[in-house]
Formats: structure tokens, C-alpha cells, sequence
């Protein structure tokens, strides 16, 4: 014979499930962190673009962007990384998916390479209109 179910809810004091629910928030910040860690001690190219990130913010302190130019900056320098970890992500799930070569394997790691250099070529002609004309009045004529 079953037990007969208890209707009442467990007791719960107040605030516990809030709680709750920061730790799990916490503890999702502390996954993407992991995430990013992990990709850029293994991708070369993310190394890249975190030298890059590190020039360009270096960059804008040095011509005092606007808040309109950092905007732009910061969402250029966002796209590129938030390509480059999906690019890597997909490389990666391929690569548990099909060890071995395969023409959809292949296709689907250059569509995703392709999103970082579209991500990249943006990032690039952002950085032209921000920084270009910054660059150009201190050269001398």
C-alpha cells in the first residue's frame, strides 16, 4: 500500500528560495567564466582577439572616446568574442560528433568560421570610422 500523498507544500523560510535562486544565477556566471577560460587557454585565435580587445580599449582611453564611440566599440569587440566562442563551440561539438572527416562536418566548422570573419570585417570597419579619423589628425601633413 502507498502512503496517502501530503497536499502541503514543504515549509519554506522566507527569503530561501530567493536565495536559491541567486546561487543558481552565481553559479551560471561561474560556468561562462569556466567557458571563457577554457577557450582562451586552447584557441589561438581568441588570443588574438584578446590582444586586440586589449589595444582597442587601450585606444579609447588614449583618444577619450565618446560614449557613442565606446558603445560602438564595445559591441564590435562583443560580436567578434561572442563569434569566436560559438565558432568554438561548434568545432568542438563536430568534433565529438564526427571524429572522422565528413563533408557536413567540414561545412558546418567554415559556416561558423565565416561568422567570426563577417564578425571581424564589422569589427574592423567600426574601429576605421571611430578610430580612423583620430589616427589621421596626428599624422602630420
Amino acid at each position: 500500500m502507498m502512503p496517502e500523498a501530503n497536499n502541503q507544500l514543504p515549509y519554506v523560510p522566507p527569503g530561501a528560495a530567493q536565495q536559491n535562486l541567486l546561487q543558481r544565477r552565481a553559479a551560471a556566471f561561474g560556468h561562462a567564466f569556466r567557458g571563457v577560460g577554457m577557450a582562451l587557454r586552447s584557441e589561438l585565435h581568441l588570443q588574438f582577439h584578446a590582444v586586440a580587445t586589449a589595444v582597442v580599449l587601450g585606444a579609447g582611453f588614449y583618444f577619450d572616446l565618446r560614449p557613442t564611440e565606446w558603445a560602438l566599440v564595445a559591441l564590435a569587440v562583443a560580436g567578434v568574442w561572442a563569434a569566436e566562442l560559438f565558432n568554438t563551440a561548434i568545432e568542438a561539438l563536430t568534433n565529438l560528433a564526427s571524429p572522422g572527416y565528413h563533408p557536413l562536418a567540414g561545412r558546418a566548422k567554415d559556416i561558423a568560421a565565416a561568422a567570426v570573419l563577417l564578425a571581424a570585417l564589422g569589427a574592423l570597419v567600426v574601429g576605421g570610422l571611430v578610430f580612423g579619423p583620430k589616427i589621421w589628425a596626428l599624422l602630420p601633413r
